[in-house]
């Protein structure tokens, strides 16, 4: 089996499950492959209690049964975390006071309506293609801007050079692109 980068959760139950402090240290114990009695000895606990959790998280589909072996007559399971990263949809909890109308693209609202939009995309890919070959960018940078009169001009040349790239690749036949981009103020 192979280990997913993502595991998008969207299923409340299946949140449940993983949103308990002592199920997220076992989990995070999991990249490799091992068993609920190595994992007891990690985290100074009874075998039984990691079983229990390990056994939830495999319910849910967070971890997978990887092989077995037979310890003094006893068959102990292998285990291993299905991902290397688990993200919670925002969609768990749901958009709080109804659904959010079209918003201004300067606002910080549409910003994290764009983010969400965005992890949801990535982690619909990465569960369907194989992270390594599929073509994609990410791109990120930090500008200081010392007056506001440079901070609008700086947003009116970020507008203008994401328009020209639009209306310059920007078709309606061939692989379909998306590009989001966000500007926001950094906390110091």
């Amino acid at each position: 089996m192979v280990v997913q980068d993502v595991l998008f959760i969207d299923d409340v139950e299946q949140a449940a499950v993983l949103l308990k402090p002592a199920r997220i240290e076992v989990l995070r114990r999991m990249a490799e492959e091992t068993t609920c009695t190595e994992l007891a000895a990690i985290l100074d606990t009874t075998p039984q209690k990691v079983h229990y959790h390990v056994k939830a998280l495999e319910s849910a589909g967070l971890v997978d049964r990887v092989d077995e072996r037979r310890v003094r007559g006893i068959v102990e399971g292998i285990y291993r975390a299905r991902a290397r990263s688990y993200w919670l949809s925002p969609r768990l909890v749901g958009r709080l006071g109804g659904s959010r109308d079209a918003v201004a693209d300067a606002s910080l609202a549409y910003v994290i309506q764009l983010a969400e939009e965005v992890q949801e995309d990535i982690a619909a890919l990465a569960s369907t293609r194989d992270a390594e070959s599929t073509p994609s960018l990410g791109l990120d940078a930090q500008i200081v801007l010392r007056d506001p009169d440079e901070r609008s001009a700086f947003l009116r040349d970020v507008q203008r050079a994401f328009t020209r790239l639009a209306e310059k690749y920007g078709g309606t036949k061939g692989d379909a692109y998306r590009i989001a981009l966000a500007c926001y103020p950094k906390e110091k």
